[in-house]
């Protein structure tokens, strides 16, 4: 067994910005699904021009990657929303349109702040603005890939100010606008690498033990923040019950990729594919400039979610 759970493709970085068809500055904190036999990729990328726009790109093996020759094909915000620009998407299956994909992401502007917001598509090419669907202050919001009690769910990560404190929450709807129920899921922990910041990563997968999520965590040191990657189980039936935590990071910047570039000492993830082996890849942006893959398994992150490492100075 792994200690380290995640094993980083030797291949690292699978996509940077050299790769693409014009200039641009940065890509990363992708949202990626398998379709078929097609992995496909939305990525963040900053241009010359806008901070962040959303780029896809089309993978058969999952490692070698092609970049589409522009970026998406973004729909407008209506007249009551602005929004200069869009980060960090999740894709989750449409539980209530098969062959549909719902990405949720984070949608900015200097007049309301951040907030999220959704839209859906059925083939990556076409999206439908569904709404903006919180208030301002909110991130890292990721939906459910199947309705619980009826009612879609998602995790999130309400902020004041954005250097305070945060966790995860969770909210519930009936139709992907109306939001409410919220209660915080998790915090940050105190003397551990997720003591100031934790936000949902991944979308949730559904295990026979619980929702397994791929979280990241932040700390502040001397050198600055770094962000890690984490684990935790949430319930099948009531997911605001957290069943277990693993106290280890799982993923970490430690190399020169991580380590520099627009933001340093940043490992990311908006996504895991689990294939049919029960293999697991996840796509991280890494330092907000390139994107990495690291693989590992569910025995492996679920064994995660509940291991104890003798130095930790308890209590905890």
């Amino acid at each position: 067994m792994n200690p380290f759970c995640f094993r980083k493709n030797p291949t690292n970085p699978v996509i940077e910005p050299s790769d693409f068809p014009c200039s641009i500055m940065y890509a990363f904190n992708p949202g990626a699904i398998k379709v078929g036999d097609e992995y496909l990729m939305v990525m963040d990328v900053a241009t010359l021009a806008q901070p962040v726009v959303f780029w896809l790109a089309r993978s058969r093996d999952g490692v070698d990657w092609k970049v589409d020759p522009e970026p998406l094909d973004w729909p407008a915000a209506d007249h009551t929303h602005s929004e200069d620009c869009v980060y960090d998407p999740r894709v989750t299956p449409d539980p209530d349109n098969p062959g549909a994909y719902l990405l949720m992401y984070a949608s900015s502007s200097e007049k309301t702040g951040c907030r999220l917001g959704i839209v859906r598509t059925w083939d990556f090419r076409e999206f439908e603005r569904i709404g903006i669907v919180s208030e301002q202050g909110n991130r890292n919001g990721v939906i459910f890939p199947e309705k619980i009690n009826g009612k879609y769910v998602r995790l999130d990560r309400p902020f004041g100010d954005p250097n305070d404190a945060c966790g995860i929450w969770i909210s519930y709807s009936p139709d992907l606008i109306h939001w409410g129920c919220s209660k915080e899921v998790m915090g940050p922990r105190a003397g551990l690498w997720d003591n100031l910041k934790v936000g949902a990563g991944c979308v949730p997968i559904k295990t026979e033990k619980g929702w397994l999520n791929i979280y990241h965590g932040v700390t502040n040191t001397g050198a600055g923040l770094i962000y890690r990657l984490g684990v935790c189980l949430l319930d099948l039936e009531d997911p605001s019950i957290v069943i277990a935590r693993g106290e280890d990071a799982v993923l970490w910047p430690e190399h020169l990729y991580e380590l520099t570039g627009r933001v340093p000492n940043v490992v990311f993830t908006c996504n895991a594919i689990v294939e049919p082996d029960n293999s697991v890849k996840i796509y991280y942006g890494a330092a907000d400039t390139c994107i990495g893959l690291a693989e590992s398994s569910l025995d492996e992150l679920l064994d995660a979610c509940v291991r104890k490492n003798a130095l930790v100075l308890r209590p905890l």
